[in-house]
């Protein structure tokens, strides 16, 4: 098993990018599907969503959009609980289909957030799609539409997600090894 230091902190190969970019190949084909014959408008939360959202959005054979906004709940390696809205939102979503792209959901408390702030622009329809979901982690009963991999509830970094800036671009995913 491949191993990588970031920091100072050692990780082990939890998902390879061949793995990655094969289930975005299908949650792409999924969404086309479920949008088909309608724009999109594709809501990248930065800033671990970025590559996530890039790749996706190449495998969405639709008319779409792309946006970004910037909030955070993390410091180091322990989320604080607390979301702060950094970069807002520019663009309008009244009426539009709307999905948000996430890195990765654990508490669920970020969007939860999001899920109650963009509701009040009046979106078509709001859906969330996620890379990697912390099942074991997740506080809320709101449905994510679209996962990529339900891991377990360890720190992880690589393919946009970071560990104090650092990490975001290793190809694959790495979760904190057992130190």
């Amino acid at each position: 098993m491949k191993n990588v230091v970031v920091k100072d902190l050692p990780f082990e190969l939890l998902i390879s990018a061949e793995e990655i970019q094969s289930r975005l190949a299908d949650l792409g084909k999924e969404i086309a599907g479920d949008f088909f014959g309608q724009d999109l408008v594709l809501l990248g939360v930065l800033n671990g969503s970025f590559i996530v959202l890039a790749d996706l959005a190449r495998a969405i054979d639709l008319p779409l959009t792309v946006e970004f906004l910037k909030i955070s709940s993390y410091a180091g390696t322990m989320t604080t609980g607390e979301v702060k809205s950094l970069l807002g939102l520019s663009a309008d979503l009244a009426g539009k289909n709307v999905v948000i792209v996430e890195d990765i959901v654990d508490t669920g408390i970020s969007m939860k957030y999001l899920i109650s702030e963009l509701s009040k622009h009046n979106p078509k329809c709001l859906r969330i799609a996620t890379l990697l979901f912390k099942k074991e982690a997740f506080r809320f009963n709101y449905r994510l539409d679209y996962v990529g991999f339900e891991i377990p509830n360890k720190f992880v970094i690589g393919y946009g997600l970071d560990y104090d800036g650092f990490g975001r671009n290793l190809p694959d995913l790495y979760q904190l090894s057992k130190i």
